[in-house]
């Protein structure tokens, strides 16, 4: 697993989307397999990494509850949510949580439905997965098959989830290059889906070079069984980063990772492999691309991006080491494998994005934990602070102000030891979101977490009630 994992940033030119995530899709989880229960934990010394399993947290947050991972073999993926229901993706399908009672959440049904990542969004009564493993078809009875025959599927799967104790699946979309992520724009009588896929090869029927853009999906409200693929813009018209040898350490772009729209604005922020971007989607169906950056110092794979409240900063991801290496050890350092804030000047097509400073989580991680930036969400305080929540896979969760976009700190963890103590370990928060006054974590290994935040930096937050949140669809916040 070590050796994957160190070899992960050097094989993503040649790998297909059957392979070719730079998140953990092709490791093992951790050996331990065992869910911690939710204790009291304590706070960690400076320095000090905890006891494998061991549940440690800063006095400001308060463990609530755990939910068990229904396979602890398999990997947890994103989170979704709408009124008192928590979606959790996971390489083997969804699952759906009551979370009316934040203390004890249930269980109320799971959807085996197999598909890396199974990256998820919801709208009304649509449910919609993400599929970036070649399939045999677009059955949830289907297996893997090489993305070299061209009966292979990959895409979009959209469930009716109006009963929540019995999803009905209704519709599969096929996509370019397949669906590693997707971000769902909202709209008037149509929703739209912008796919993010990458990591072309001639030998792929489906997922031929040049992949320079996105696949858009429009879905009619009233008639989702007739959502299709409207469009491939083009965002890259120059072929964007052209990585190693070039920039060596960088990811050549082919395609976005991920992207995060804040409809309010028009505007959208898209993290792509070697560039990040930001954009205009005032037409959904065709995207203009204001501003492109890029990193080749520092940054390794540009994985996703957050906007504070006022859409004046950008926060970008790299996920160095592809979420499977030990990169929050002392030797890697604290601006690789890091976010990256970029304040946003000047205005409409003049925008601009200005790099102010990293932020890495301050607590070493050990060389056996899998470690990187990763999904995290903005939490509502208003009055001008800018505070987010974030996942950092085995780092656990922290909580941190870029108020100050040159100066970010972080403010409150929570983290359990290494799984394993002997060999690199797969395992952590993949996704770590605020929603109606608590933090949900879906952990890879361990399941469900909900956790309280006091403090009087974000109490405030508590008073932001929402009836929904895909979190790659940021909503304006009042």
């Amino acid at each position: 697993m070590a050796a994957a994992a160190a070899g992960l940033l050097t094989t993503l030119l040649a790998a297909g989307p059957a392979a070719a995530t730079p998140d953990p899709g092709d490791l093992s989880p951790g050996a331990s397999g065992q869910t911690a229960q939710i204790a009291p934990g304590r706070a960690l010394a400076p320095g000090e990494i905890p006891g494998q399993d061991e549940i440690v947290h800063s006095q400001n947050i308060t463990p609530l509850a755990n939910i068990p991972s229904a396979n602890p073999d398999g990997i947890n993926s994103d989170l979704a949510f709408q009124g008192k229901y928590a979606y959790a993706g996971s390489y083997d399908g969804f699952t759906i949580y009551d979370i009316g009672n934040p203390k004890a959440p249930k269980t109320v049904t799971r959807v085996l439905c197999p598909g890396g990542q199974n990256d998820i969004s919801v709208s009304g009564d649509l449910l919609f997965l993400s599929t970036d493993s070649s399939r045999s078809d677009d059955s949830c009875n289907s297996v893997s098959q090489p993305a070299t025959e061209k009966s292979s599927w990959e895409g979009i799967k959209i469930f009716d989830i109006k009963d929540k104790k019995n999803p009905k699946y209704i519709k599969s979309v096929e996509t370019a290059c397949g669906s590693h992520t997707h971000t769902l724009v909202p709209g008037g009588r149509d929703i739209y889906l912008y796919v993010s896929s990458y990591s072309p090869n001639e030998a792929f029927p489906d997922c031929r070079p040049p992949h320079d853009g996105i696949s858009v999906i429009k879905v009619p409200k009233k008639a989702p069984t007739q959502a299709a693929v409207v469009g491939f813009p083009v965002l890259f018209p120059d072929g964007g980063n052209p990585g190693a040898p070039t920039n060596p350490g960088v990811s050549k772009t082919t395609g976005c990772h991920d992207i995060t729209v804040l409809p309010s604005q028009n505007l959208a922020a898209g993290a792509c492999m070697g560039d990040g971007i930001l954009f205009d989607i005032s037409k959904p169906e065709q995207p203009k691309v204001i501003d492109r950056v890029q990193d080749n110092v520092n940054f390794a794979f540009w994985h996703s991006a957050t906007f504070n409240e006022q859409a004046n900063k950008v926060v970008f991801t790299d996920e160095l080491g592809g979420g499977g290496g030990p990169t929050c050890n002392e030797a890697t350092g604290p601006n690789r494998g890091a976010d990256g804030i970029y304040d946003i000047t000047g205005r409409g097509d003049q925008r601009k994005l200005v790099f102010r400073s990293y932020f890495k989580i301050p607590r070493h991680q050990a060389d056996t934990e899998n470690c990187v930036a990763h999904n995290g969400s903005l939490i509502p305080v208003g009055g001008g602070r800018d505070i987010m929540v974030q996942a950092w896979y085995q780092g656990g969760v922290s909580v941190w102000d870029f108020t100050d976009s040159a100066r970010p700190q972080e403010i409150g963890y929570f983290e359990r030891g290494p799984l394993t103590t002997d060999k690199l370990g797969l395992g952590g928060s993949w996704s770590a979101y605020y929603y109606n006054g608590h933090i949900y974590s879906n952990d890879i290994v361990k399941g469900l977490d909900v956790l309280r935040l006091d403090d009087r930096r974000t109490d405030s937050a508590k008073w932001v009630w929402m009836d929904r949140l895909n979190v790659q669809s940021q909503p304006e916040y009042h």
